[in-house]
């Protein structure tokens, strides 16, 4: 029967002796919940997992594309779509978009995630053409502008072919590589890291009625098959993010019950990304209507994620994310980032 091992971290500077260090951040464990179908979960000693899997939760992930994930890394989103939930039609405009990127780099962004096609609840497939109409020149005109790396937001191979020729650093597919059977290709050809989300459905219909036999392990397994894939590919796991897709085919019962356990998905070896900021899981709990008043409840929801370890956190609001990243460690470290 197959293990799943979460990693239950602590950053308590009380760190007991026999502790394992969660990589270079701020965290140690020295238990682990043990996961399987079927069974009841356990909590052991860390020392009493296999050794191959305590080296997968312990080993610092190296840098990708210059990122470095001893402390939270900072994704500032930048949609260049005239229909996205929340900023949709905003920088349409190259101009516009240099300048809110610049903007999200000066507050503290470590990322900018560029998006042509809006994958929210019910939209619409947009043309490959469309979408390198829009994507294009902001990443050219980015490139020029900002001393950060640049991530695609694409499905397709011919958009992510455009994004890299015009300087984009990292593909990130929210279908994780089962849209279009030729991105992959072009991630090997091109020696581009990306990141694997896992989407259950097409953003048209996906919420229409998602169901898993187990919401938590059912994500787990498809990253674990599609990194697989990707490392046969030859795209080595050192160059591969993980993303469980908060919200994509997902009922608000299964969002909670990823974000629970989500550093399970250290077990995959990779850095996990979060994306759930503004989402409509926060309208839903704190009955927020507009995405835009949605801030408090991102943050709350990143801390909680980086508490588990994540690594990545996708966001509209930079600004406000970096203050509470800053003030979590001034609080729970008892020093400054930087110090």
């Amino acid at each position: 029967m197959k293990q799943y091992f979460r990693p239950l971290l602590s950053s308590d500077l009380a760190r007991p002796a026999q502790a394992v260090s969660f990589g270079h951040s701020p965290f140690w464990f020295d238990r682990v919940e043990v996961l399987s179908r079927g069974s009841a979960p356990q909590i052991v000693s860390a020392q009493d997992i296999p050794q191959n899997a305590l080296a997968v939760l312990s080993a610092p992930r190296p840098p990708i594309a210059g990122l470095n994930f001893n402390e939270p890394v900072v994704m500032g989103i930048l949609n260049v779509t005239p229909d996205s939930f929340s900023d949709g039609g905003q920088f349409l405009d190259p101009l516009q978009a240099v300048s809110a990127a610049q903007t999200m780099v000066a507050q503290g962004a470590h990322l900018i995630d560029i998006g042509g096609e809006s994958t929210r609840p019910g939209s619409d497939t947009v043309p490959a053409d469309i979408e390198i109409q829009r994507t294009q020149p902001v990443i050219a005109a980015l490139k020029a502008h900002i001393d950060v790396p640049m991530s695609l937001d694409t499905r397709k191979s011919q958009v992510a072919v455009a994004g890299v020729q015009a300087g984009v650093s990292i593909i990130n597919d929210v279908s994780g590589f089962t849209y279009d059977p030729e991105l992959m290709s072009v991630c090997v050809d091109h020696d581009m890291p990306v990141c694997v989300m896992h989407a259950q459905g097409d953003p048209k219909t996906m919420q229409d009625n998602p169901t898993y036999d187990d919401v938590v392990l059912d994500v787990y397994d498809f990253l674990d098959d599609q990194i697989a894939k990707s490392i046969a590919a030859g795209i080595p796991r050192e160059r591969i993010i993980a993303d469980p897709g908060i919200g994509f085919g997902k009922t608000l019962e299964h969002n909670l019950a990823l974000l629970n356990r989500i550093g399970l998905f250290h077990g995959l070896g990779v850095p996990v990304l979060l994306g759930v900021s503004r989402k409509g899981m926060i309208k839903a709990i704190a009955g927020v209507e507009q995405a835009r008043d949605r801030a408090p409840g991102s943050m709350a929801v990143a801390l909680a994620a980086w508490a588990q370890g994540v690594q990545i956190f996708r966001v509209h609001d930079v600004a406000e994310t970096k203050q509470a990243f800053d003030l979590w460690r001034a609080v729970e470290m008892g020093v400054t980032y930087g110090a």
